[in-house]
């Protein structure tokens, strides 16, 4: 069906440009980030973290192998067509 193939490349563009908008991060999924700060006083460099999500390359091949799934199931579905003579 051309839905679910519309369906699939949205899902598959979607999630890489999601994947590159957020930091195009190459390693897991990340939920928080370090954050490095200075004491003023002691000259002491602190680390701290916050928490931001940082999608990693399980988050793109998920998103394009839900894609391929979605394309696949279209032609599954696919309208064939009975010629009459």
């Amino acid at each position: 069906m051309h839905i679910l193939r519309v369906l699939a490349a949205f899902v598959s563009l979607g999630s890489l440009g999601l994947w590159l908008g957020l930091g195009a991060h190459t390693g897991w999924s990340r939920t928080s980030e370090e954050v490095r700060t200075l004491d003023e006083v002691t000259g002491i460099e602190g680390i701290g973290y916050r928490k931001a999500f940082k999608p990693g390359l399980d988050f793109l091949g998920a998103g394009i192998a839900a894609g391929g799934m979605l394309a696949g199931l279209s032609f599954l579905f696919a309208r064939t067509k009975h010629r009459t003579s």
